[in-house]
């Protein structure tokens, strides 16, 4: 029996897995033809059982009873880890819940492959948790740990925008100076890199690689600004209430507005603070649909609108959001200009830890020759015109946005596991 290794990209948005064998590389099919996965499952209350991806995301979006989990990824290395959550009545720990999600790709790869598979290059972003070195080894740990329970036993890590580097560098014919700019759905990472024909079989190419910069901003932070800049304040976001004429409490909009937080609103103390305001709102027609979401639990729907919003306008300059399960014909409309001002902040961030990674390096922006675009968030105009601006001279490689760095992870797996 051949060794087969693979690499796997678990994303916080969408997940993919590659295997290589005998120098070649390919897509695993995981759901039905998509070579990638949403990673979202959703616990379904009638039947007990779990269904992952779009079928997830499906059956959530048609108010079946069960409990819909995403950007799981963003909890590892966060002390919500170690809590645990209670999903259909019963508690579950979050390394349970990865495990299931990463053990179906693992299924559908060993199928694919017809043997079993035991090498895997993971990957992981330059930093799971800004600013928290001890956060970030603990964040690597439990992902390792979980591979290993789902049956890996060779273990290796690489940075995502390297693993990008690797899936482009197989089409070049000379030597490129490159920056990889990876925008997932929790983080920014980027990499100045040298690329090169003859040295895409090197098992180690610390030498290629001159910095790595990451940030915890991506694709669903835009879609939280958006949410808070234009879903929220019609749930009543930023509104008085009582005599005093009292701020409304922040947290819950927030918490409504970001993917992996969403969940924990659902309690009755929630409830009942958002009815005794309710009762003093100076705004009740909108303060009443905060309560309908949350009686309804449907926060997922809210953001699954303003996601709906973000893809729709990197093709549009308008959209109408639908929010018929709130109030008949109730909709909001959105120009990509009031988007692209909701997340100003955020492409700044992103702008400034890329320079970052090239002063880092010790490069001008005119030296690079390349500027690898991958992940989805890429698509945002305003993402792609920031950095035609900031690097003016370079070709843009944008193709297999979704797919790069399980492609590339595969191939990392080729060169660090063919010698064993």
């Amino acid at each position: 029996m051949t060794q087969i290794s693979c690499g796997i990209d678990f994303g916080t948005s969408n997940s993919s897995i590659a295997l290589a064998h005998e120098g070649t590389i390919h897509l695993v099919p995981v759901e039905n033809e998509s070579v990638t996965i949403p990673s979202a499952l959703f616990y379904r209350r009638n039947d007990r059982h779990t269904y992952y991806g779009r079928k997830a995301i499906q059956l959530f979006l048609d108010r079946e009873e069960g409990r819909f989990m995403r950007s799981l990824k963003r909890v590892l290395g966060t002390s919500i880890m170690k809590q645990g959550t209670f999903v259909n009545g019963t508690l579950m720990n979050f390394s349970t819940i990865i495990a299931t999600f990463l053990l179906q790709l693992k299924d559908k790869a060993e199928v694919d492959a017809g043997q079993s598979i035991e090498h895997v290059v993971l990957g992981r972003p330059v930093h799971f948790i800004d600013n928290d070195p001890a956060g970030d080894a603990q964040a690597q740990r439990e992902l390792q740990a979980i591979a290993e329970r789902i049956g890996f036993k060779h273990i290796d890590f690489q940075y995502e925008p390297i693993a990008a580097a690797f899936a482009h560098e197989v089409n070049l014919t000379e030597e490129k100076l490159a920056l990889v700019v990876d925008l997932g759905g929790g983080t920014s990472d980027f990499t100045v890199i040298r690329l090169s024909p003859k040295n895409r079989t090197k098992a180690d190419r610390t030498s290629d690689i001159l910095a790595n910069t990451g940030v915890r901003v991506g694709g669903n932070d835009f879609d939280k600004d958006l949410s808070l800049s234009e879903i929220m304040p019609e749930l009543g976001y930023k509104t008085t209430f009582g005599e005093k004429k009292l701020d409304v409490p922040l947290k819950p909009f927030h918490d409504l507005a970001e993917w992996s937080k969403v969940n924990f609103l659902y309690t009755p103390k929630m409830l009942m603070q958002t009815r005794q305001i309710l009762g003093q709102s100076q705004d009740p027609k909108r303060y009443q649909r905060l309560l309908k979401v949350l009686e309804q639990e449907s926060g997922h729907t809210l953001l699954a609108a303003a996601e709906q919003a973000k893809i729709a306008l990197t093709s549009l300059t308008e959209h109408e959001m639908p929010f018929d399960f709130l109030e008949k014909d109730f909709s909001i409309p959105i120009q990509r200009s009031q988007f692209e001002s909701a997340i100003t902040d955020e492409v700044e961030k992103i702008s400034g830890a890329a320079t970052a990674c090239l002063q880092a390096a010790g490069v001008s922006a005119e030296a690079i020759d390349l500027v690898i675009l991958t992940g989805g968030s890429t698509e945002v105009p305003l993402i792609q015109s920031e950095f035609r601006r900031l690097f003016p001279k370079a070709s843009l490689a944008d193709e297999n946005k979704l797919s790069s760095v399980g492609l590339g992870l595969a191939y990392d797996s080729q060169y660090k596991f063919s010698a064993q």
